[in-house]
């Protein structure tokens, strides 16, 4: 069983994320993936792999659908006098940017891109849950609980709590498994206030704990002492920051995971509120 809450991202991210559940029923296990509060676009591409989907009576379930955005600053760069030179080899290597102007030929083309995302996405949702009328439900919108499940997009309406108690009831044991990696830490800016730090062992992991030997030294030690506690706590809290954000930013357009989103741009358990 899979506690699952999301409300989309990356169609590279979450195409991997879907293929990794898939591994599950691929082993031969029979998954079961609940629904606290949101599965939406491409939280909905992993919760289709699923055997079974439990959706709490008001989780949101759905957005089924692709979308693109850029801010474009081309105008307002002009008015400043400021030009900005791409050059690129390859017709369509750059259409939708920050800083060029953007001609109906890369609106197009954007668009044709999406509409090749989606039919993938619909083709891989069909083939996991082949009782969905997929051409009702890819059309970008969300349901709630019941409805939800009367268009077919899970199959019981419970909570998570209910689903664990029927599993305890009738004898199973219940283990809570999380996978909370390590991260890691390039202290080469810091090597200077290290001592004792050579260049091939900048790159450690935080967490290995702080030690005071001839090699590093009463400083170093505090120092490890302080990123050990300090850097995991400032790590997920950028994370969170940055989890769910829908932003295409300048100086990142090489990397093609951020130009298309499967989310609900809208993420409709924040927008949806009773007050």
């Amino acid at each position: 069983l899979i506690v699952l809450q999301s409300g989309g991202g990356t169609v590279t991210g979450y195409g991997l994320a879907a293929a990794q559940l898939k591994r599950f029923k691929e082993s031969g296990l029979k998954l079961t993936i609940c629904v606290e509060q949101v599965a939406a676009s491409g939280g909905y591409m992993m919760c289709c792999v699923a055997d079974k989907i439990v959706a709490s009576p008001f989780a949101v379930l759905g957005s089924i659908g692709v979308i693109g955005e850029v801010p474009n600053f081309y105008e307002r760069l002009k008015k400043e006098g400021i030009e900005f030179q791409t050059v690129t080899a390859g017709k369509f290597k750059r259409t939708l940017t920050p800083t060029k102007k953007i001609t109906q030929e890369d609106i197009n083309k954007q668009k044709d891109d999406l509409e090749g995302i989606l039919r993938l996405f619909k083709a891989f949702v069909k083939k996991n849950r082949p009782s969905l009328d997929i051409d009702d439900v890819a059309t970008g919108e969300t349901w709630f609980g019941e409805d939800a499940m009367a268009k077919g997009l899970c199959d019981e309406i419970k909570t998570v709590d209910d689903v664990l108690s029927e599993y305890v009831d009738i004898g199973h044991n219940v283990y809570d498994v999380k996978y909370n990696p390590t991260p890691e830490l390039n202290v080469g800016a810091l090597s200077g206030l290290l001592p004792g730090t050579s260049a091939a062992g900048q790159r450690q992991r935080v967490g290995s704990g702080a030690s005071v030997d001839g090699s590093g030294g009463v400083v170093r030690a505090l120092t490890r002492l302080l990123l050990d506690n300090i850097i995991p706590v400032v790590r997920e809290e950028i994370m969170a920051e940055l989890d769910g954000q829908n932003s295409y930013k300048a100086g990142t357009t090489d990397d093609i995971r951020n130009r298309y989103m499967i989310r609900d741009p809208n993420d409709a358990k924040d927008t949806i509120r009773i007050e």
